[in-house]
């Protein structure tokens, strides 16, 4: 059993869970709700922040400065048609977004939202954990470890695994907290 591979597999779940909730809302701009929009450049699906500096002058307001001011339009229409729900204002140089604050009960659906991938993200864990503890028995019955030895592994396992899904609960309830405040 390597524990260090292990936890490699647990810091690609917290590290994909940080992912999945970084571009739900909180009331407040960050360049992480826009970065990630596919635009149609020259023909080819480019992420925003490869095509333009994404920046947060104010708590409300998101600013797009493309590298290339022809794909102004394109930037635009695509973070028009995002399911973010977003209007930008464009000038011919950059495109401003306001983020508007959000309803109680919009705020109530994100923290649902936040709850559900972390549930997603233990429970991917736990699987996890799960194949590492099968690997171990089957070394158990093969004869590459002792019983002793399994039961210390099985205790490390499962010790790593609680610190983890303390991290996803931290990560959640900071994202909540954000989501809440007004």
């Amino acid at each position: 059993m390597d524990i260090n591979e292990f936890k490699k597999k647990l810091d690609s779940s917290v590290n994909f869970f940080k992912e999945e909730i970084k571009s739900i809302r909180t009331g407040r701009a960050t360049p992480g709700l826009v970065e990630d929009i596919k635009i149609d450049y020259y023909n080819t699906p480019t992420l925003l922040k490869q095509l333009a500096a994404i920046s947060t002058p104010e708590p409300r307001l998101i600013v797009i400065s493309p590298y290339d001011k022809s794909a102004l339009a394109n930037i635009e229409k695509a973070v028009s048609e995002s399911e973010l729900g977003l209007m930008g204002a464009n000038d011919g140089n950059v495109i401003r977004i306001t983020i508007p604050p959000l309803t109680e009960e919009r705020r109530e659906e994100y923290v649902k939202l936040i709850h559900t991938k972390a549930e997603e993200t233990r429970v991917s864990m736990r699987n996890i954990r799960r194949e590492e503890m099968e690997a171990l028995e089957a070394q158990e019955k093969s004869g590459d470890v002792t019983e002793d030895e399994r039961f210390k592994g099985e205790k490390q396992i499962q010790d790593t695994l609680n610190d983890y899904i303390k991290t996803i609960d931290g990560i959640m309830e900071q994202k909540e907290k954000e989501i809440r405040e007004v």
